[in-house]
């Protein structure tokens, strides 16, 4: 058997490495390797494959913690993570009494259906000790039988489980504008399946949604395993920075710039927001630094949509490019003044 690749080794990191630093290395390789920017190149594509299951176990908390404990043995061939009844019972719920738990083996049972004897089992008491009495696993066994909690048999097989599984996510990112991220956004996407090719759907990026938060594509990801759903296909969402805007939380901060005379003397001046132009009353004897706030100008909640934030925004002198001698004379006549 082909021995795989460590996770850790795959995407360049340490073991300790944190979430920021999996992200990065992800994102790097992935660019490197993608199929987009390898058309016909195999073993690239290959690469890509490594890199997007590292990433996928290692970015997920609950994944990294199994892999860490377990290794691969931890994930069934479609890359989710095995039932909890496997690691409660050392690698299984069927494991050998007195065997050695790291050796991961189902046990087979046999049982007698005839009943009478000290070797028949109560196959709900069985079960149930293990599942806890609920339905919903398969079970076939060699003489057959059915009813015992959700278990059905089936004539002349060998006697295992097959759970229903989810398939694995996958995961990838997208960068949109500040401005976007205010009203929401649809944006057309491409991305490698799991066969290999190539998809473009159309996605709707929710008015709200900050640096990382994730749209879910349900059904987008790997198939599901014995009849179990697809997995989803989670969108990371990324916003770029912004020169006029900066956000914080909900709400937004940015600067104008007013005359000394509108500071001095009062008057009416246009601001910038991400919902357009808006005109604000600057007070008489204003001074530079203070901060007007327009309220329910920020960013909309990404669940309350009635909840917004707010926009404050920083007054700053705008000195004008050249003055006039009979300027200079008036500014010099109200220096002596004290103004």
């Amino acid at each position: 058997m082909v021995k795989r690749k460590d996770c850790y080794e795959i995407l360049g990191i340490s073991r300790n490495a944190d979430e920021a630093a999996i992200k990065k290395a992800y994102r790097k390789l992935a660019k490197k390797y993608h199929p987009d920017t390898n058309p016909g190149n195999s073993k690239a594509e290959e690469h890509f494959k490594e890199v997007s299951e590292a990433y996928n176990i290692l970015n997920d908390k609950e994944k990294k913690k199994l892999y860490d404990q377990y290794g691969y043995d931890a994930f069934d061939d479609s890359g989710n993570p095995r039932p909890e009844e496997w690691f409660k019972y050392g690698g299984g719920p069927f494991r050998q009494a007195g065997g050695d738990n790291d050796n991961f083996q189902y046990r087979e049972f046999h049982f007698n259906p005839g009943g009478g004897g000290q070797g028949d089992v109560d196959l709900d008491d069985l079960f149930g000790s293990f599942f806890g009495g609920q339905s919903g696993a398969y079970y076939s066994g060699r003489n057959g039988f059915g009813g015992f909690n959700g278990f059905r048999g089936q004539t002349g097989g060998r006697q295992r489980q097959t759970f229903s599984q989810k398939g694995q996510d996958v995961h990838a990112q997208i960068q949109i504008a500040l401005r976007e991220a205010a009203t929401g956004c649809d944006r057309m996407i491409e991305y490698t399946d799991h066969t290999g090719a190539s998809q473009t759907l159309k996605v709707h990026i929710p008015a709200g949604i900050a640096s990382g938060g994730k749209v879910r594509l349900a059904g987008k990801g790997y198939p599901g395993k014995n009849g179990g759903k697809a997995g989803d296909l989670l969108l990371e969402v990324e916003l770029a920075e912004d020169p006029v805007f900066e956000r914080k939380g909900k709400d937004i901060y940015s600067t104008v710039r007013v005359p000394y005379s509108t500071l001095i003397l009062g008057g009416q001046v246009t601001v910038d927001t991400l919902h357009g132009p808006v005109n604000c009353k600057i007070r008489e004897g204003t001074r530079a630094g203070s901060k007007i706030r327009l309220k329910g100008k920020g960013m909309p909640a990404l669940k309350k949509k009635d909840k917004t934030g707010d926009q404050y925004v920083t007054v700053e002198v705008l000195m004008p490019a050249k003055v006039s001698e009979e300027t200079k004379r008036k500014l010099r006549e109200c220096a002596a003044e004290g103004v």
